[in-house]
C-alpha cells in the first residue's frame, strides 16, 4: 500500500466525469487499498473518490465508522433517494472548506466489489450522505457546489426573540 496524493479544488480533473471500471484486476485492488490508506491515515477522511486521487475511474471507498466498516464502491449507481437530510460537509480536496449540504435521508445503491461481483444495499444518514458525496465525485461534482446557505441569527445581549 502506498500514501496517494490528493487532488485539491482547482485542478480541473475533479470536474471529469469518470470512466466506468472494466479490469478487474491487482491494479485495481492496489489503487483501491491505496486510497482506503490515503483515507484513513493521511486525512483521516470517510470516504474518497478514485478522482481524488488523479483516476478518472467510477470507484470509491467509504468508512463512516459504523458497523459496515469500509465499503468498496465499484461502478456504483444510485437508484433510490428518500427523503432529505442537511448535513455540515467537508472534502479532502476542498481543504478548509464546510457547509452544509442537503442530501436524501435513505438511498439504495448498486455497486460493484474489487472481484466484479454486484451487491445491493440501503444506506441512511451518514452513510448515505457520504455514499451521495463521494458518488457526485464521479460525475466531477463537488460538495462545494451543493452548499446550502445557512443564517442563524444570533440574539444581542437583552434582546427577545
Amino acid at each position: 500500500m502506498a500514501m496517494r496524493e490528493i487532488v485539491v479544488d482547482g485542478d480541473p480533473i475533479l470536474r471529469k466525469k469518470s470512466r466506468p471500471v472494466e479490469k478487474f484486476d491487482e491494479k485495481l485492488a492496489t489503487l483501491l487499498d491505496d486510497m482506503a490508506e490515503t483515507m484513513y491515515f493521511e486525512n483521516r477522511g470517510i470516504g474518497i473518490a478514485a478522482v481524488q486521487v488523479g483516476i478518472l475511474r467510477r470507484i470509491f471507498v467509504v468508512d463512516v465508522g459504523d458497523e459496515n466498516g469500509k465499503i468498496e464502491f465499484i461502478n456504483p449507481e444510485i437508484y433510490e433517494r428518500n427523503g432529505t437530510q442537511l448535513f455540515m460537509e467537508g472534502c479532502l480536496s476542498c481543504p478548509g472548506k464546510n457547509g452544509y449540504v442537503e442530501r436524501p435521508e435513505r438511498i439504495r445503491v448498486r455497486a460493484q466489489n474489487r472481484n466484479g461481483e454486484w451487491f445491493d444495499m440501503e444506506a441512511t444518514d451518514l452513510l448515505a450522505v457520504c455514499i451521495c458525496h463521494e458518488y457526485d465525485h464521479l460525475d466531477g461534482i463537488l460538495f462545494i457546489d451543493k452548499v446550502v446557505e445557512v443564517e442563524e441569527e444570533e440574539l444581542e445581549d437583552g434582546e427577545e426573540e
